[in-house]
């Protein structure tokens, strides 16, 4: 008798142990999709930083209440099978419960497949397409239940952007009305806005001029630029990135185009003012964080976030490295939830994202703006802050002009 209870005793230490072994190696696994080497990577490995350093910081404090992430940064090129490729190879060798995803065409390629895998994607595509998780608006093409982005929509963005130059014409004391032009490549991430925009352009008054399709690769662009000068467009939305809107920039200036650049979120920065020179004057711009330099409670966090890559901490950041970071705390938050309520499964990091009215990350307070999810409304934030880059003599000066709120109408639901 002794010995049978010795052998349970023995045998219930040993499932015990073995419990305590797993409870202190709980972990998760998310995956991060970035373009490192590919058309887009002049961002892209600016906010991947954001991303990895979240991620490598949360590990370091604690992780997810005593959950460790892992994670696994794969550079997919900015190639849709690609993309869809390591997410397949994520949910089925590593049970990927949420994923910080990148581009525009693989990010609304993969909607169908992680709604019915309930893997939230916490995509750098800011595609209108995305914000419909029901499906009630006709415009949209697919419902998108786990789908989620921080900032405003490249949609909504655009139209915070007319709404501006509207202002900006009247102001000027201009008559007539102005003229508006989409610039960009015939690609899903540049056309993403490019019907909702000129929608509200018109109805704003705008004169909407046919699109000029201009490459995501650098290049020489004066024939585009005439064709921009011959139609006497007075506003052009820029929808590419990187070398190509320096390119585009520098060819104008010299077949001397007069038009007021505006541009999607990531077509304005400081290393594109530096690189296109004299020819960047008033560009208007949107953001969705303060930069670097600027004097915020939330900047403390970042600045030791940023020290997991950059241990001398004297790395100064893109505004779209501050982008992902608080994707990544958006995220982080939701996983927090859901480990109290029932777990840490997509469904319930889904619900998570719910949760909170008025929502800014702890911690983060002046870096990322309030946010408000719904079940029935991905559009997290419809706040749109409205800069202008100057280059003066080889120096950058970068200065806010507005903020312009957006209203959640219903027939703007999902495009």
């Amino acid at each position: 008798m002794k010995k049978k209870l010795l052998v349970r005793s023995i045998i219930a230490c040993a499932v015990l142990g073995a419990s305590g072994q797993a409870m202190s190696e709980d972990s998760v696994f998310v995956g991060h999709l970035a373009d490192m080497s590919g058309p887009t990577a002049f961002v892209s490995k600016v906010y991947a930083d954001g991303v990895r350093d979240s991620l490598a910081y949360i590990n370091a404090h604690g992780g997810i209440k005593g959950t460790k992430l892992e994670f696994e940064t794969v550079d997919y090129a900015y190639k849709v099978p690609q993309a869809i490729s390591n997410y397949k190879k994520w949910k089925s060798r590593k049970n990927m419960v949420a994923m910080q995803g990148w581009g525009t065409a693989d990010t609304e390629a993969l909607i169908s497949f992680v709604s019915k895998d309930e893997t939230p994607v916490f995509s750098a595509s800011y595609s209108g397409h995305l914000t419909d998780p029901t499906g009630k608006n006709p415009h949209t093409k697919k419902p998108a239940p786990y789908n989620f982005f921080y900032g405003a929509s490249y949609s909504d963005a655009c139209r915070g952007l007319v709404q501006w130059a509207a202002d900006d014409w009247k102001a000027k004391g201009n008559q007539g009305k102005p003229k508006f032009t989409h610039i960009g490549a015939n690609h899903p991430f540049p056309n993403a806005p490019k019907v909702a925009c000129a929608e509200y352009a018109t109805e704003l008054g705008f004169d909407v001029q046919p699109p000029v399709v201009v490459s995501m690769k650098p290049g020489d662009f004066k024939a585009q630029c005439l064709s921009l000068k011959s139609s006497g467009s007075n506003y052009g939305y820029i929808g590419n990135l990187g070398g190509s809107v320096q390119s585009l920039v520098k060819s104008c200036k010299t077949v001397g185009t007069n038009i007021q650049f505006m541009s999607n979120i990531w077509g304005g920065d400081k290393k594109v003012f530096e690189a296109a020179g004299p020819g960047i004057k008033d560009y208007i711009f949107p953001t969705m964080t303060p930069f670097w330099t600027d004097d915020v409670p939330g900047m403390t966090l970042v600045r030791e976030i940023s020290k997991m890559s950059d241990k001398a901490g004297n790395k100064s950041r893109s505004h779209h490295y501050m982008r992902g970071v608080c994707s990544t705390y958006f995220m982080k938050e939701a996983m927090e939830w859901a480990k109290d309520n029932g777990g840490i499964t997509g469904e319930n990091i889904k619900k998570g994202m719910y949760v909170k009215k008025d929502w800014v990350p702890v911690g983060l307070d002046g870096v990322c703006l309030a946010a408000n999810w719904t079940d029935e409304d991905h559009r997290g934030i419809n706040q749109v802050n409205i800069y202008k880059g100057n280059y003066n003599g080889g120096d950058v000066k970068i200065e806010k002009v507005t903020s312009v709120t957006i209203e959640r109408r219903d027939d703007w639901l999902g495009y």
